[in-house]
């Protein structure tokens, strides 16, 4: 992904997915061989957690940290008129800040090596963490909208093979579930206003020695 200062983010540092209960040996040994993955970021809640039991990935003893970045209890609603999606993402960040920042630390650690980042479908608490991540090593705002919104081209598929049974989904109406462009453009511009995705990390309890840490592993300011 193209930095705003030039250069671009490192392939395969930080990859993200849907639940990872289909997995099979060969995508096992794909992520764990070739990309050499060594730690998964599980942001579901602890009812999904224990409903799905284990991932093929964590009985294959990939470091499996559960970090979920929903409110505990009666989830709160959207006024009227406000978008529910936005609405959601802004509630990852703001109910659950000590899980999104604990989750983001783990990518500075010295043996976190490659990491995979999942929910359900991989597209809303995931698109915002990857996101945040993102544009807090500066990647080019157009560049992290552009990533959101490329899990549309895999939804259908997503969807088909089902998130869970928490979730009450039509498999077959795919555009409710979609990720818009102007949802993520708008959170990064409330972002903005909190003082950046770095600023949000560094109120939060992030040092900056690890903001520096973070960036320097994720990204190559010299690639063309």
């Amino acid at each position: 992904m193209p930095l705003a200062g030039g250069g671009s983010t490192r392939f395969g540092q930080v990859l993200r997915s849907a639940r990872l209960h289909d997995m099979t040996e060969a995508d096992v040994e794909l992520l764990v061989g070739k990309y050499g993955l060594r730690t998964v970021i599980d942001l579901r809640t602890p009812a999904e957690v224990e409903r799905d039991g284990p991932t093929p990935l964590e009985r294959a003893g990939v470091r499996t940290e559960h970090l979920t970045v929903l409110p505990e209890g009666q989830r709160p609603l959207p006024r009227d008129g406000e978008d529910p999606k936005l609405f959601n993402y802004r509630g990852y960040l703001d109910h659950r800040p000590e899980n999104m920042l604990a989750a983001v630390r783990l990518l500075t650690e010295p043996d976190a090596g490659p990491a995979l980042v999942h929910c359900a479908a991989g597209k809303d608490r995931t698109g915002v963490f990857c996101a945040l991540v993102a544009d807090a090593v500066g990647v080019r705002r157009d560049a992290v909208v552009n990533d959101y919104t490329l899990s549309n081209e895999r939804l259908a598929a997503v969807l088909r093979r089902g998130v869970g049974g928490e979730y009450d989904i039509d498999p077959t109406d795919v555009d409710p579930h979609k990720c818009r462009p102007e949802v993520m453009a708008a959170l990064l511009g409330e972002l903005d206003a909190r003082g950046s995705a770095p600023g949000w990390l560094l109120r939060h309890g992030m040092p900056d020695t690890e903001l520096d840490v973070l960036r320097t592993r994720l990204t190559d300011p010299v690639s063309g």
